[in-house]
């Protein structure tokens, strides 16, 4: 597991993801034609707003939703 440096809302944050996770987000972040830091802010704005746990498991839960809507 790494850190990995983005920004949310131009504030620089770290979270720490597995490289799996890494690798799959910047794939979403592109076939969504976003900037990582645009997907990373908006997933931790839909954490921030149901009150979940923090942006690095919201975002590997993110990863495996998307995951598991492509294989219905």
């Amino acid at each position: 597991m790494r850190k990995h440096s983005v920004l949310i809302a131009g504030h620089r944050t770290s979270i720490s993801l597995e490289e799996a996770f890494w690798r799959q987000l910047h794939v979403l972040s592109k076939t969504q034609n976003k900037s990582l830091n645009q997907l990373v802010t908006e997933i931790d704005a839909t954490r921030t707003q149901a009150g979940r746990g923090n942006l690095s498991s919201a975002i590997r839960v993110y990863i495996l939703e998307k995951m598991e809507g492509q294989n219905d």
